[in-house]
């Protein structure tokens, strides 16, 4: 069986889809008009009585009926094109989430300090050396590695690691590397976080970061928007 490289997050402001078919990934942003499209054809309506039914409902409510099918039509054409209707859905967030933010006073032990910049070289090296889809399968494999499941502060000492490690780092370290580079550092210290991938809409951006039951981790103290929506989780169970 093929593993899938279309993922999906369905939210009330719209389709955040992820492709790891390219070699840095490709997010796409559907708008509520555009989600309801994919939604429906992603259900099992065809897709000819999906456009019909919008152009009915737009045309009700004073729009063009022949700019709205075309429009419409468009719209389907492209995803079907990009075969975007077949992204695995990620489940719904849980209510809840806790927000943890790097804390200045969080003091790395020395082992998980030194995991943090070996983990975070990693990372470096395998964003800029693999195409995204074979990072995450990477991910994957070193999610196999004997541990247990991370407490809440054994999660905020790694993130803090990678921070500590980033500053050392000549060139660019963002959410991206940051994030995985804490994953990996969790899993060489016999640690296991989940490593993930998401979006939002307002306002739009995607982002990445580490989460443990009940919590996401690392995040700085100057970006409090939250929530991000999670399009593609790697964790043990994966």
């Amino acid at each position: 069986m093929t593993a899938p490289a279309v993922f999906a997050a369905d939210t009330e402001e719209g389709v955040a889809l992820l492709d790891l078919r390219t070699a840095h990934g490709k997010w796409r942003f559907l708008d509520p008009v555009g989600a309801g499209l994919w939604r429906r054809i992603v259900s099992g309506t065809p897709r000819e009585h999906v456009v019909q039914s919008l152009v009915t409902y737009w045309s009700q409510r004073g729009g063009d009926p022949a700019q709205v099918y075309d429009d419409m039509t468009a719209l389907a054409d492209r995803l079907d094109a990009e075969d975007l209707f077949a992204a695995e859905l990620h489940p719904s967030a849980k209510a809840g989430i806790e927000v943890r933010f790097i804390d200045a006073g969080v003091r790395p032990r020395p082992d998980v300090r030194v995991a943090g910049h070996v983990g975070l070289g990693a990372a470096l090296v395998l964003l800029r050396c693999l195409p995204v889809r074979l990072v995450v399968r990477a991910a994957r494999l070193t999610g196999r590695l004997p541990g247990r499941a991370a407490a809440p502060e054994e999660a905020d000492e790694v993130c803090a690691a990678v921070r500590r490690a980033a500053g050392w780092w000549p060139g660019r370290a963002a959410c991206l590397e940051e994030s995985l580079g804490a994953y990996l550092t969790a899993a060489f210290t016999g640690r296991r976080v989940a490593w993930v991938l998401g979006a939002r809409f307002v306002p739009q951006g995607a982002h990445a970061w580490v989460a443990t039951v009940g919590a996401v981790h690392g995040q700085a103290p100057v970006d409090r928007v939250w929530p991000y929506r999670a399009v593609l989780t790697v964790d043990t169970s994966n």
